[in-house]
Formats: C-alpha cells, sequence, structure tokens
C-alpha cells in the first residue's frame, strides 16, 4: 500500500506551525513537507512554487489561502494530485469591498500596525467562541505574522485580492477531496462548504462543531484524524 507525502499549505500570514499538531501525528507514518507562500504576489506564483518543491505525486491539504492555491495546482497538475483536503476556505474571488479591505490593512501595515491589524482585524474573527479569548493561541497565531513580517503580508494581500475565481474548477476535480468547516467560521462559513462539496464529485465533508477558521489549531486531534482516516481510504483504493 502506498503512503503518499503529505504537502501542507497555509493561510495568511501563517507557517508551519499552523499544522504542528497534524505534522506531529502524520510524519510517523508518511513524509510530511509544507508550502512556502512567502515569496510571491500571485497565487499562480504560489502553485508553481508547491509543484517545484514537492514529490511527483502527493496529497495536498491547504487552509484558507492554502485550499485556495489546491484550486490553482489542481489547474496546472491535477496527474500529481492523489488527494485533496479543503480546510476553511473559499472557492470565490474577493468582492470589491473586501478587496478595498485588503488596501487598507496593507497601507497599515506598511505604516508599522501589523500587530495591530492582525491581533484587532484579522485573528481574533478567525477563531470559533471557545478559542476566541485564548491569549496563548492569539500569541502563537502573531508569532508566525510576526516572523513574516509587512513585506509577506503585502505579498500574499496581492495576491489574494488579485486572484481569479475557482467556482468553475470545483466540477473538474475529480480526486478523493476532504472539505473540513468550522461551524463557527466567520470568514469562510459552512455555507462556502456545502457548496463545494456540491459541486466536487467524490467529496466528504465535515463540519466541526464549536471551531471557527484556524481548524487546525482550534480542533487538532479531530482534524488529524479526518486527515488520516482520508488517506487511508485513498491508499486501500476505496
Amino acid at each position: 500500500m502506498a503512503e503518499f507525502p503529505i504537502v501542507f499549505a497555509p493561510g495568511l500570514m501563517c507557517d508551519a506551525r499552523l499544522f504542528e499538531k497534524q505534522a506531529a501525528d502524520l510524519r510517523r507514518e508518511r513524509a510530511v513537507l509544507f508550502a512556502d507562500f512567502s515569496e510571491d504576489e500571485s497565487i499562480a506564483g504560489m502553485a508553481r512554487r508547491l509543484l517545484d518543491d514537492a514529490p511527483e505525486r502527493f496529497y495536498l491539504a491547504g487552509l484558507s489561502m492554502g485550499g485556495i492555491v489546491a484550486f490553482e495546482v489542481w489547474r496546472q497538475a491535477e496527474d500529481r494530485l492523489a488527494g485533496l483536503a479543503l480546510m476553511n476556505t473559499t472557492p470565490f474571488a474577493d468582492s470589491p469591498a473586501r478587496r478595498q479591505t485588503r488596501l487598507s490593512q496593507i497601507a497599515r501595515v506598511e505604516d508599522g500596525k501589523l500587530k495591530t491589524v492582525v491581533m484587532e482585524e484579522l485573528k481574533p474573527n478567525y477563531l470559533g467562541a471557545n478559542t476566541k479569548n485564548d491569549q496563548a493561541l492569539l500569541n502563537e497565531i502573531f508569532a508566525m505574522a510576526d516572523r513574516l513580517g509587512p513585506a509577506v503580508f503585502r505579498r500574499q494581500s496581492i495576491a489574494l485580492m488579485s486572484r481569479c475565481d475557482s467556482a468553475e474548477t470545483l466540477a473538474a476535480i475529480n480526486c478523493p477531496t476532504l472539505i473540513i468547516a468550522g461551524e463557527e467560521d466567520e470568514v469562510c462559513p459552512p455555507e462556502l462548504h456545502e457548496i463545494m462539496k456540491t459541486a466536487i464529485a467524490n467529496a466528504d465533508l465535515h463540519i466541526l462543531k464549536a471551531c471557527g477558521h484556524l481548524s487546525t489549531m482550534e480542533a487538532p486531534e479531530q482534524v488529524t484524524s479526518l486527515l488520516r482516516g482520508h488517506l487511508k481510504k485513498i491508499e486501500k483504493g476505496e
């Protein structure tokens, strides 16, 4: 039975720590890699870099922006994907209002207000009720953003605001696909994941209770279990 490597694709201003709990568990049975989205100003560029660094055939697990990149990876190299996990993400392009918000945030970050933008505007909206006031978790989230810094925030924000819409890509995806949503996700709410489940032929949807946008950190054991189960199902040819 082949054990496919897993490549984790992080969200905006996140690094490998976003998947720390899953990686620690899954690397006991397979190769674990992390995509680097710090250098590119486009989703297409991020996907090309991921593919350049990835094994020939692999399982791709993307959260938020990582899921958005996953749609582009599919368009560029569908034959290399053994399976997909789309977590807390959206297939749709930014609205005009969202683009304006990103421009405002870029300006504030370039004015030295990265911590304010991350801690007051972005991350509290990412967490569910049970974790919204978890200071240790908030500190870890900011530590990821602080390590990446303002230049990466600008590049990633530009990539997101200029991305293409992936809604029409959904029907073309025919590899085994796991979809994970947070019941309390305000950034990418469950109804977006329902749309993906309906459109992708071979998809399983799981909505995690009492969970917000960062499911891998808010419900790590559940996410790890779902990923392992999906991988084993693929590797058994089920």
